[in-house]
């Protein structure tokens, strides 16, 4: 019998096993046949041998991973195109699970998850492959989320901290600028050694060629890497883009280094994982979504941490973005999300349409590890500063049902409003460490009580302009993190105090 003809006999065999659902062995274990395609789903008959997880090719080159392993068949999510495979193909597993390259020569590039370059810049230079599922580093290789992530952001890092090593889920309604605050954190780390990596997933072409953009006018391409599915791209690839590009971020982080890894977002990734999963015929829960949706996403973030220093001490620090419908939090994937991570920055449409962005709702929003990163100097001036905005908070709602309230009720109004107007600024605007205590540090000694809301900025830019003449050397052990003693904190002071008398000195100036 020629090659050919023993080929064919044998992929007849194994779909007539198939088909039939009868015990008899198949003919050959290494091959198997393709009963039906459709919808990112392939069926294929016989490998009985085949792995969870393992790569199987198809005739043409498609490549797809073995995902729901039955006793007669198959249900083989492909990673690729699926238009030339017809019921008939013959199937080969390749002796491995999904990877993804792994190496330096990924950084500056856009590639999806197999690695393919998305950039036009040629192949990616890579000589080593790793699984795209790895075990999350015991909780015996951990070390405490110690240092902090700055984004240049004053309403995140002031009242809403994120550490070296923390999962920050970022939430709120379409079109409320989650993406902008992620990429205001990969921008920021410019001057640093952090690596960043963009991962999206679902993304229109035209929004993640925005991001790279964005990432190349910010200076930091080089030190970054996007990995990107697009709506158009198979759910199954969709599906194992977050967890190669967690793979990506271990490798740099087993290399000693910080890697901020932002995922952009969960919901199309929960969503794609349902298409995958109804196509297979398994049972669906809530919201029509399979019964181990929490589990694909934990043992995803759980992989995101900080290392002992014996281990290297590299971190992954995890953005995850997730979509609310209405403001529904207590929705299935956000309440999941929210259960996993470690705090997360809550996004309101009604602050997004005042203009008042970031739109973080500090009332919603939580860091649980992160306040124990912040820089002493920082610590000092975010307590009072989240206190006096809790109490505005409270105030403002009461104050709209109260005709006449007392001096202090109306002063305590009128320092959250000058919070409220400081903590804004424009899209992917970043500041310095130094000159966010500053201005937040001048709101808390009273210097905007008496400024027109209008011209709260301009004394703002003011005082970072002109601060570092007088209080250089001590701005500089802030960013060191060094602890502020009092005849420093008096020292800034009385710089502030003058500098705002010389602002409110100046022609046309107006004051509440």
């Amino acid at each position: 019998m020629s090659n050919a003809a023993e080929w064919q006999f044998g992929v007849d065999q194994i779909a007539s096993q198939a088909l039939h659902e009868t015990p008899t062995p198949p003919y050959r274990s290494d091959v198997g046949v393709v009963l039906s395609v459709g919808s990112g789903i392939a069926r294929v008959g016989g490998l009985p041998d085949v792995r969870a997880e393992e790569l199987v090719e198809f005739e043409g080159g498609s490549i797809g991973v073995a995902l729901d392993l039955g006793v007669h068949d198959l249900g083989v999510m492909l990673i690729s195109e699926d238009t030339h495979l017809s019921a008939g193909q013959a199937v080969k597993a390749l002796g491995r699970i999904a990877d993804t390259p792994v190496g330096e020569g990924l950084l500056g590039r856009v590639v999806d998850a197999s690695g393919a370059a998305r950039d036009g810049a040629g192949a990616v230079e890579s000589k080593e492959r790793w699984p795209v599922e790895r075990a999350a580093p015991s909780i015996m290789a951990r070390s405490p989320v110690q240092t902090p992530l700055q984004t240049g952001l004053k309403a995140v890092d002031a009242l809403v901290p994120v550490g070296r090593g923390q999962r920050e889920l970022i939430v709120g309604d379409r079109q409320t600028g989650k993406t902008a605050i992620a990429l205001a954190a990969l921008l920021n780390q410019a001057d640093t050694q952090v690596i960043g990596i963009y991962c999206a997933i679902g993304q229109r072409g035209t929004s993640v060629a925005r991001v790279i953009d964005d990432l190349k006018h910010g200076g930091v391409f080089d030190q970054s890497i996007v990995m990107t599915a697009s709506g158009e791209d198979p759910p199954g690839l969709q599906f194992i883009t977050p967890y190669a590009a967690m793979t990506l971020a271990e490798y740099f982080r087993d290399q000693g280094h910080d890697v901020l890894l932002v995922f952009d977002d969960l919901t199309r990734h929960a969503r794609a994982y349902r298409e995958l999963s109804l196509l297979l015929r398994r049972p669906p829960g809530r919201e029509a979504f399979p019964g181990d949706i929490f589990y694909i996403h934990s043992r995803l973030l759980e992989r995101a941490t900080h290392l002992r220093a014996d281990r290297g001490g590299g971190s992954i620090t995890a953005l995850p973005i997730v979509e609310t419908q209405a403001q529904d939090l207590s929705a299935y994937i956000p309440t999941n999300l929210v259960s996993i991570t470690d705090g997360q920055i809550y996004l309101s449409p009604n602050l997004f349409q005042k203009g008042l962005m970031p739109a973080v709702d500090v009332g919603r929003s939580v860091s649980r590890v992160g306040g124990k990163t912040q820089l002493p100097a920082y610590r000092v001036v975010a307590g009072d500063l989240r206190l006096a905005y809790a109490q505005f908070e409270e105030l403002e709602t009461f104050s709209r049902f109260a005709t006449r309230l007392d001096e202090q009720t109306q002063q305590a109004i009128t320092r959250g409003q000058r919070v409220r107007e400081l903590l804004r600024q424009n899209r992917l605007e970043t500041l310095s460490v130094p000159k966010q205590i500053i201005a937040l540090h001048a709101v808390n000694l009273g210097l905007f009580d008496d400024v027109d809301i209008v011209d709260s900025h301009d004394l703002e830019a003011y005082l970072r302009e002109n601060v570092s003449a007088d209080i250089n050397e001590i701005m500089q052990r802030m960013s060191a993190g060094e602890t502020l003693v009092d005849e420093d904190w008096e020292k800034v002071d009385a710089v502030l105090s003058r500098l705002a008398s010389e602002w409110r000195s100046r022609e046309g100036r107006r004051s509440d």
